[in-house]
């Protein structure tokens, strides 16, 4: 039905299930109206209910992921959080997301587990030594269209980011102005990538 109406699903996630019922989001660009749609869905008798909400990107927007350390994590949170509120409140919508990790193997597993999240645009890696299997799970995500910042720190992952910030609430607002429309940072037109 989605493709007869020229639709194009960007998104599809089960978001619950319960007595034998599941809940399926899908996110569908139309080049028609929506109540159509509806409307030939409802008639589905596998489908029990069906609603047009916003879509995630529309109310989440772009994603900074932000990993390591706890100490350092925080410290990247907090410029993330301060500059993505200056732009949203200019009509962006940016989320900054956390998870604290330790460990070569967890890492390196989650760095490239962030190119399946959806609207995930940049990675900031926030530790005191990352390297080996982390270093190519980073050079991996970059050859996908990810952004990688890392702070600045011992191990070879600094080599492989786009940008190496040292202080960590510089590196959140970085991040945040990388992706953020209403700014005019470009990452792809700084002379160094060292700061």
């Amino acid at each position: 039905m989605i493709a007869r109406r020229a639709g194009d699903i960007t998104s599809v996630e089960i978001v619950g299930q319960a007595n034998d019922v599941s809940e399926v989001y899908f996110e569908v660009r139309l080049p028609t109206d929506v109540d159509g749609l509806l409307t030939e869905l409802l008639r589905l008798d596998v489908v029990r209910d069906v609603q047009a909400v916003e879509t995630l990107q529309h109310v989440y927007g772009k994603r900074v992921i932000i990993m390591g350390g706890g100490a350092q994590v925080g410290q990247v949170a907090i410029g993330a959080i301060s500059e993505a509120d200056r732009h949203n409140i200019r009509g962006e919508h940016i989320s900054v997301d956390t998870i604290p990790l330790v460990g070569e193997r967890p890492l390196a597993e989650a760095v490239r587990a962030v190119t399946r999240l959806p609207r995930a645009r940049v990675l900031v890696l926030a530790g005191a030594l990352m390297g080996g299997e982390i270093e190519q799970a980073v050079r991996d995500v970059r050859q996908q269209g990810l952004l990688v910042i890392s702070l600045n720190m011992a191990g070879s992952v600094p080599d492989a980011a786009d940008l190496v910030v040292s202080d960590p609430v510089q590196a959140g607002v970085m991040a945040v102005m990388a992706i953020a429309d209403t700014a005019r940072f470009n990452v792809a037109r700084l002379t160094r990538r060292v700061f």
